[in-house]
């Protein structure tokens, strides 16, 4: 090869070289420091630079381009774009690196510039120690191809292989994300612990509680920009202008933001991992995964909400969204449901004193297709009577009338201890199944028994076992359901005694306490309780 450059030097052919390096954090063994992984840039460009000088004096170098930190299989890198420009404005027509793999391992792409590229803009190409010149025939030449396939497939296995730790790390509940939830920093102890934000966890802990207090998401964005409250943007050090105003007021919330944190379950202190994840190891595109293949670690770090309040704001959510900034938000907003179609039931204010009911589907396409019915109602006497209703239902609660229509629901034939006896004899008994099948199967071993006599018995212990484990199941499950009793009266009592202690009922108080209201369009009023101990006793429907 040194006889061609010599041969080529007679020529006075004068290529204007630039050297292109890099190095990629996947090319980093494991173990290895990386200050020491990174001489390896120091490594490429001196041995680079002595090559060139060796060629002779009709090789000039122009520049030297570096990626450091990027990998092979993404051609979208800074230094590689910008030493393209440079060849299209004329100042290269040689290019060299350390070896094929540096210049790619994408066997497409790779192809596509050694083959195609470079030939069209008159580049020559060498990779040294793959002993690849674009500008002589050699049959090294011939194999860059097969080089660039080994090239690729290492970087497909090493993509695998990082995918399948990093998978690991997610199952153990480690964090492994980069930038991590608003409210969370990384332990200083331990990069793959979170713990709480001095800054920004209060300030996530508020969102919680003032959704919990019966404020929409509207009055807590509201809230949140009217008190200057720091956003993301702000605490992570990123300052931008409220558009549409002069002054430096920095971060704006907005309703998007509040929902993801509201419906995040990592604020209960679950690790919730893989929710996105990238197409290949060659399509950078980042894909939202199903939930089912969502890894969640439950209890790994510390919670900025419980579980128990996290479930009830999720409950509530539904009634609280999309629903616009009023003058007026009335008590039972976002509650009324059409019983025809299912729809809610917006609450209009109509000239007067009063507001009226409508069903949100008529009015959207009455005038295309009269779909439903108005269930045009005056809301304030709906609301006055939902209220009576439940002062009715809970001042006429007897305690002891509530636990026997409780056990009554329950089956109560049967006590807890007698059904506890009932579920340690057959689990004795199943296990002693258990056990005579495995000594059939021993039988069978020892020629004590022939196939089909075994087959024959095996088929009834598992008929008999399968009978038994059902019972077992049904019976296990009564149990916690009779066990359920007790907590239900408690938990009646108390909502009961709360609500009755208040002069005037929370918006807070209701929505907890109310799924949906029903309204037909003959005015019936049917509520349904959050409470399944409620909506048991509850038969006070009213018709309007």
């Amino acid at each position: 090869m040194y006889n061609t450059y010599k041969m080529i030097g007679k020529m006075n052919i004068v290529f204007n070289v630039a050297l292109y390096i890099r190095l990629s954090k996947e090319d980093i063994k494991e173990g290895e420091d990386k200050e020491k992984a990174s001489e390896s840039i120091n490594n490429q460009k001196t041995f680079l630079t002595e090559y060139v000088k060796s060629l002779g004096k009709n090789y000039i170098l122009v520049d030297t381009y570096i990626d450091d930190g990027f990998t092979g299989t993404n051609f979208n890198r800074p230094a590689f774009q910008k030493m393209l420009k440079d060849i299209e404005l004329g100042k290269i027509n040689m290019v060299i690196t350390k070896d094929l793999s540096r210049l790619g391992r994408d066997y497409i792409g790779t192809g596509e510039f050694v083959e195609k590229w470079f030939p069209a803009h008159n580049i020559r190409y060498v990779a040294v120690t793959d002993n690849i010149d674009t500008f002589t025939d050699s049959s090294e030449n011939d194999i860059a191809p097969f080089k660039s396939i080994l090239n690729d497939m290492y970087a497909k296995d090493l993509s695998k292989k990082i995918r399948t730790a990093l998978k690991t790390m997610q199952k153990e509940g480690k964090w492994v994300g980069g930038c991590t939830p608003f409210g969370y920093k990384v332990d200083p102890e331990n990069k793959n612990h979170l713990i709480p934000d001095e800054v920004e966890a209060p300030i996530i802990k508020r969102i919680f509680q003032l959704y919990l207090k019966g404020k929409n998401i509207n009055q807590i964005r509201n809230i949140l920009n009217d008190e200057k409250v720091p956003t993301f943007s702000t605490t992570r050090g990123r300052n931008f202008k409220r558009k549409g105003n002069s002054g430096d007021i920095y971060g704006y919330w907005c309703n998007t933001t509040l929902k993801k944190i509201l419906k995040n379950r990592l604020y209960t202190g679950d690790m919730i991992q893989n929710r996105r994840s990238r197409v290949s190891y060659k399509y950078r595109k980042v894909v939202n995964n199903p939930e089912e293949q969502w890894i969640i670690v439950e209890n790994t770090h510390e919670p900025l909400i419980s579980k128990e309040d996290f479930q009830k704001i999720q409950e509530l959510l539904p009634k609280q969204s999309h629903r616009s900034d009023k003058k007026e938000f009335h008590l039972l907003d976002g509650l009324l449901k059409c019983k025809e179609c299912g729809h809610t039931i917006s609450i209009k204010k109509k000239t007067g004193n009063y507001s009226y009911t409508v069903c949100n589907k008529y009015r959207k396409y009455k005038s295309k297709y009269n779909l439903c019915t108005s269930h045009a109602f005056q809301y304030e006497k709906i609301e006055k009577g939902v209220l009576e209703t439940i002062n009715q239902l809970f001042t006429g609660l007897n305690p002891d009338e509530i636990a026997n229509n409780l056990s009554k629901k329950y089956n109560a034939n049967e006590t807890i201890d007698k059904c506890q006896n009932s579920i340690f004899k057959l689990k004795t008994e199943i296990e002693k199944l258990k056990t005579n099948l495995d000594g059939m199967y021993l039988d069978k071993l020892s020629n004590k028994i022939n196939e089909e006599m075994y087959n024959r018995i095996y088929k009834k212990l598992t008929e008999e076992i399968n009978i038994k484990e059902k019972q077992l199941k049904e019976k296990e499950e009564f149990l916690n359901q009779k066990k359920e009793i007790k907590n239900i009266y408690n938990n009646l009592l108390k909502i009961v005694k709360e609500y009755l202690s208040l002069k005037e009922p929370t918006r807070e108080m209701i929505i907890s306490l109310i799924k949906e209201i029903n309204i037909s369009e003959k005015g019936k009023i049917d509520i349904k309780f959050n409470f399944k101990e409620l909506n048991i006793i509850n038969e006070n429907n009213f018709t309007y």
